[in-house]
C-alpha cells in the first residue's frame, strides 16, 4: 500500500475514552520527549513502544505496564507528539476539511521518517541512561506499527520488533525485515488481499516470525480505541499484549 493511501478504518472511528486508570510508571525525559516509563530500570531488555496518533492515552499506558510486568523488561513510550495529537474532531473523517486536517498532522508532526529519526535518538539516549540493556524491541500500534516496520530493515539496531493493527502496510518492508516480526491484524487494518499479501511476505522473509489475525477485532482494539469497558474487547486485549508479551520474552 502506497504511503498517501489510508485504511478506511484509520479513518472512521475516535479514541475511546476510558475509566480511571493509574499508571504503574513515571515519567521522564529522554532525548527531548516526555517518555512514560514503567518496568525495572535495572533490566536487561527493554522495549520502546509506539504509540498511535492518538498520543498517550489510557489504553496505550496500560497496555505498556501490562507488557513491563509480563517481560520483566524496561518499556518507554515516548511521547513523539509532544503533547498534540491529531484533534479527536477530525474523526470520522468525512469531509474534504477533515481529511485536510488528518493530511496536514501526517505529513508534520507524524510523518513518518521524522519518526523514526526520533525512535533512534530515544533509543541511543535510553541506551547511555539505562546500561544494563543488552537488546532493545520496538512495539507499535497502527501509525506506531509503519515505524516500527520502517526500523526493522538492513542495519537495525533492534533485536525483534512488532505490531498490533498495523497501518498503511507495505509488503516490500515485510520483504526487507531483518528480525523477528510480530505482526497482530484486526479484521480490518487493509483489504483482505492485503493482509494476505503482508502475511505471505512475513512467512517467507526467513524470520522467526509470529503473525495472528484477530478476525472478531476492530481497527485500534489494542491502542486508544479499546473499548475497555467491553468485555470481549477486554479480553482481546489482554491476550494481545500477552502474546506481545511471549514473542518479546522469546526473542530479547
Amino acid at each position: 500500500m502506497a504511503d498517501s493511501t489510508l485504511n478506511p478504518a484509520c479513518c472512521a472511528r475516535t479514541a475511546v475514552v476510558t475509566g480511571t486508570y493509574t499508571p504503574k510508571g513515571a515519567y521522564e525525559e529522554i532525548a527531548g520527549l516526555n517518555t512514560y516509563t514503567t518496568g525495572p530500570t535495572t533490566s536487561t531488555h527493554a522495549i520502546i513502544l509506539i504509540y498511535d496518533v492518538f498520543g498517550l492515552t489510557s489504553q496505550t499506558i496500560q497496555g505498556a505496564d501490562r507488557l513491563a510486568a509480563a517481560t520483566s523488561a524496561l518499556v518507554l513510550v515516548p511521547d513523539f507528539f509532544k503533547g498534540e495529537p491529531i484533534d479527536q474532531d477530525v474523526f470520522p473523517m468525512d469531509t474534504d476539511e477533515k481529511k485536510a486536517r488528518a493530511t496536514k498532522f501526517m505529513t508534520t508532526k507524524a510523518d513518518f521518517r521524522e519518526a523514526v529519526s526520533a525512535v533512534l535518538a530515544v533509543r541511543k539516549e535510553a541506551e547511555e541512561k539505562f546500561s544494563r540493556v543488552e537488546s532493545w524491541g520496538a512495539f507499535g500500534l497502527c501509525w506506531g506499527g509503519k515505524v516500527t516496520a520502517l526500523i526493522s530493515g538492513e542495519g537495525t539496531l533492534f533485536k525483534a520488533a512488532g505490531t498490533a493493527h498495523p497501518g498503511r502496510l507495505a509488503t516490500e518492508e515485510a520483504e526487507r525485515m531483518m528480525i523477528p516480526y510480530c505482526c497482530l491484524f484486526s479484521k480490518e487494518d487493509g483489504t483482505p488481499e492485503q493482509m494476505d499479501a503482508y502475511t505471505k511476505a512475513l512467512k517467507n522473509n526467513g524470520q522467526d516470525n509470529l503473525v495472528e489475525r484477530y478476525s472478531n477485532m476492530h481497527h485500534g482494539w489494542m491502542g486508544a480505541r479499546a473499548n475497555l469497558e467491553d468485555e470481549d474487547n477486554v479480553k482481546e486485549y489482554e491476550k494481545g499484549y500477552d502474546q506481545v508479551a511471549s514473542f518479546f520474552k522469546k526473542h530479547l
